[in-house]
Parts: structure tokens; C-alpha cells; sequence
């Protein structure tokens, strides 16, 4: 097999987005720096110079499929948009995300692939994480009494979204 030359000017995202291809055509055991490496058409190490180890590069790779949860979430949703409206848009765009996407999906959510803790990856949860939070301001759910009533409704309505698309890819 022939390899291709690489003259990109953004190799980090070129990488990123081989992995993200891979994913999607092979699962999380297709994932390797030396077959994105190959995608690409760069030297086996050149992925560990930008991310340091394969787990580094899954995390970048997390760290864009939260984005595109996040704009799963928002998809179609216009100024006019009902809260009722809202809440359909991200609860099916969660859902239709991880039915899409569901390699991708479990790579999100997993600390055995990928570093929880990196900052860039938690801004990404973070911003597809408040869109579920914007949505449940106001929801009344009985089970979520106290002081803490919002963060409760949060982590229930999540629950029950992630339950639910888990449920589905199962």
C-alpha cells in the first residue's frame, strides 16, 4: 500500500479527525497510533509528538465528539424555539448523537481511554453538559425537594437521557 504525503498545515486536527474516522468504521479496537498515523500518511510517531500516547489522542478525539454532542443537542433549534421545543431538541439529539455515534459515544464517557481530568475535554463536556442543565431550569420533579432542587433535576434528567440512550445501543 502506497502511503500518502502528508502537507497539511494543522497536523493535530488532521489526526484527530483519522481517529474519529477509524472509530467510526472499526470500534474502539480499530484505534491505534500507527493505523491513524497511516490514515494520515505521517510516521508512526508523530501522533505521540503532539499527544503524547494513544490515550492523549483519544482524549482529543472525546474532546471533539462532546462538541458535536453539544451541537446534536441544539440542532434545529431557532429563536423562536418553545422550552417544550428545547427540550425535545436535546433530549433526541442526545439520543439520535449516540445511535450516530455510538463508538464515539462510549469513548466520551470512558476514563480507561481517555483523561477525564484534561482541561480542554472537560471545557467540551462542560458546554454539552449545560445544555441539559439550561433545559432543566424550571422542570418541577417532586424527587428533587431541598436546597440542591436544580442540581437534582439536572443529574435526574441526565440520568434518565443517558440511561435511555445507553439502553438503546444496547
Amino acid at each position: 500500500m502506497e502511503r500518502k504525503k502528508y502537507h497539511h498545515g494543522d497536523l493535530k486536527n488532521a489526526l484527530v479527525q483519522a481517529g474519529l474516522e477509524i472509530l467510526e468504521e472499526g470500534g474502539l479496537s480499530a484505534l491505534s497510533l500507527r493505523a491513524i498515523a497511516a490514515r494520515v500518511g505521517v510516521s508512526h510517531t508523530a501522533p505521540k509528538n503532539h499527544f503524547g500516547s494513544l490515550r492523549g489522542l483519544m482524549t482529543a478525539i472525546a474532546t471533539e465528539g462532546f462538541r458535536r454532542h453539544a451541537a446534536f443537542m441544539r440542532e434545529g433549534l431557532t429563536e423562536a424555539a418553545t422550552r417544550r421545543d428545547t427540550l425535545d431538541a436535546a433530549l433526541s439529539g442526545y439520543v439520535r448523537f449516540a445511535e450516530t455515534h455510538p463508538h464515539l459515544f462510549e469513548l466520551m464517557f470512558s476514563p480507561l481511554y481517555c483523561d477525564l481530568r484534561d482541561e480542554t475535554l472537560g471545557a467540551a463536556a462542560r458546554d454539552s453538559y449545560r445544555v441539559l442543565s439550561e433545559i432543566s431550569e424550571g422542570l418541577d420533579w417532586p424527587g428533587a425537594a431541598g436546597p440542591d432542587r436544580q442540581r437534582r433535576t439536572e443529574m435526574m434528567l441526565w440520568s434518565l437521557v443517558h440511561g435511555y440512550a445507553k439502553l438503546v445501543l444496547s
